[in-house]
């Protein structure tokens, strides 16, 4: 077998890393906020130079935005310094003055704590303005000097605010607009006088309103417009003379309106429109003569429509536009050229686009503007050719890097090495050579049976393939032997219950075999953790015997025989 080149090499390695720890641990510690971040789980690091080697579940790796980030409209890239928000971002409005008000779940933004709102300036600086909301702000509308927030809150700037309050733009300070919803808002909408307010609530202003009410913007009464609904308006857009709503409902104004309705401004009426959807409703929005609608619906009218249709503001009639989400649109901003929208989706307008895309009104199709973000996008605004996205990832512009990526310690920004290996556990760099093992079968479609091996000088695949006919959780690298665990039976061409040593040249198993017991009333055992100093083997797992000798979960074993040395902690 290959035994291990030099029993004493790791006792004197091991004596450089408590050296360099005691050194480290004399020194500040700080998060660094420019490396790049993963989209899912990260199960495994190595370092070799200059380059940090990562493993795991994710699907791409991306700049450390946070949920709510501000995109260049015409390139789709993040813009710098990121708002790094801490915390779902449900809501964005342009300040008009090219900045955005921002609000949702979050507890920090711009590296300031900011409690669930916050308003981010043009230069990207956070304005000293600070309501702090007591809850989830799930709505905002500008007019004028006025900030209006709907949510959840009950307390803004240390006064009781029942999910409806207003600011002043400038300073932030608390106006004395106080509705009292009695159930969250969930969308807002004004214009002129009136403050129009939708959501979970039954009352507002003072009286029974049925989710979604007319709103005094001097005193915060209601006003008699009073259309009612039967189930949870989430969102609201203003035409010319009637208001539409998109929601949970099946009727709006005392008529059947399958979750999508248009109430006259004046009378409260529900106007003659009626398109209907087939489920949920959850963003709208109006340009021109098109009302653009996102969901959870699968038709609206007669005409199939998954998640996302444009319908004629004035018939109701579906247009033939048809992007097609394959899965739920959250959000909408539409301008004359572009329609931006957002959601848990992965494809729509007939390309592949990550939770975010930018669609042609006239067409449908999915443009070239691509930002990649890395989980669900519930809020999007355009302005002055940018674009704010917030929701519930922590990266947009991310690249695509299947279960293995490469980053520049130096820059901390991801490197072109992109095999593809979904499912990777571990990883060993010894000399110039990285070691993967994990659950993929394939790494970038050459057959790797959950072991692989990369030369770090070029990145190429190398043909070293020992296989292991099921998962490798432990990996560790001495001289020319690997030690390998997890939960195989075979490993390296040959029988090995779960712990196995092959060849780093050949790939194949030596006649090392400790041998962990088998399956336990229908309970097959594993090694989870491997670690090799000098001359000894350490094994962790879930198995009762190894190396000849019974040992629970925890056993040393002899780098030459494979047997159990006296060592024995016995872990219970």
């Amino acid at each position: 077998m290959a035994h291990p080149a030099n029993c004493n090499r790791m006792v004197c390695f091991a004596a450089l890393v408590v050296a360099a720890t005691f050194a480290c641990s004399a020194q500040a510690q700080s998060v660094r906020s420019d490396l790049y971040v993963a989209d899912g789980a990260v199960r495994a690091i190595a370092i070799s130079g200059g380059t940090l080697y990562l493993g795991g579940d994710f699907k791409t790796i991306g700049p450390p935005t946070g949920s709510g980030v501000e995109i260049d409209a015409a390139s789709g890239q993040p813009m710098l310094p990121f708002a790094g928000t801490i915390g779902p971002v449900y809501t964005v409005v342009s300040d008009g003055a090219g900045g955005w008000y921002v609000g949702g779940s979050f507890s920090y933004i711009l590296g300031q704590p900011r409690n669930n709102v916050a308003h981010v300036l043009a230069n990207h600086q956070l304005a000293s303005w600070n309501p702090n909301a007591s809850g989830a702000v799930n709505a905002i509308a500008v007019s004028g000097n006025t900030v209006y927030l709907g949510g959840v809150f009950s307390w803004m700037n240390g006064q009781l605010r029942g999910r409806l309050a207003a600011l002043d733009a400038t300073d932030g300070h608390l106006l004395a607009w106080n509705p009292n919803a009695s159930a969250p808002v969930k969308a807002l909408a004004v214009r002129d006088t009136v403050v129009y307010a939708a959501g979970q609530f039954t009352s507002a202003g003072g009286q029974p309103r049925a989710y979604v009410a007319a709103l005094d913007t001097l005193n915060g009464a209601a006003l008699a417009w009073n259309p009612g609904a039967n189930g949870a308006v989430n969102s609201l857009a203003l035409g010319p003379t009637v208001l539409y709503l998109g929601g949970e409902f099946t009727s709006a104004g005392g008529a059947a309106r399958n979750r999508l309705a248009a109430i006259d401004c004046a009378s409260g009426t529900p106007a003659l429109w009626n398109p209907g959807a087939d489920n949920s409703v959850y963003a709208i929005a109006l340009s021109g003569p098109t009302l653009y609608v996102g969901g959870g619906f699968t038709s609206i009218g007669v005409a199939t429509r998954n998640h996302i249709a444009a319908i004629d503001a004035t018939s109701g009639g579906v247009t033939s536009w048809n992007p097609n989400a394959n899965n739920l649109v959250y959000c909408l901003a539409a301008t004359q050229t572009t329609v931006y929208t957002g959601g848990l989706f992965t494809g729509i307008g007939g390309a592949a686009r990550n939770y975010l895309a930018a669609l042609d009104p006239s067409t449908g199709l999915a443009t070239s503007w691509a930002p990649n973000a890395s989980g669900d996008v519930q809020a999007v605004a355009a302005a002055g050719g940018k674009v704010f996205a917030g929701g519930d990832f922590e990266s947009v512009g991310g690249q695509p890097r299947n279960g293995l990526a490469a980053v520049d310690l130096g820059t901390g920004i991801v490197t072109s090495w992109a095999p593809s290996a979904p499912g990777v556990s571990q990883l060993v760099v010894d000399g110039s050579t990285l070691y993967v093992g994990g659950s993929f079968v394939v790494v970038s479609s050459a057959p790797r049976t959950r072991l692989a091996a990369f030369d770090l000088g070029t990145g190429n695949l190398l043909p070293w393939n020992p296989g292991a006919d099921n998962a490798v959780n432990a990996l560790e690298v001495q001289g020319s032997t690997a030690y390998v665990g997890g939960a195989f039976q075979n490993c390296g061409g040959q029988p090995r219950n779960r712990l196995a040593a092959v060849s780093t040249s050949t790939g194949n198993a030596t006649s090392w075999n400790p041998n962990t017991n088998g399956c336990i009333d229908g309970l097959c055992q594993a090694v989870s953790a491997l670690a090799v100093s000098g001359c000894t083997v350490y094994a962790g797992g879930s198995f009762r015997s190894i190396g000849g000798q019974a040992r629970s979960y925890i056993a040393a074993l002899d780098g030459a025989t494979g047997s159990a040395v006296a060592w024995d902690p016995s872990a219970a």
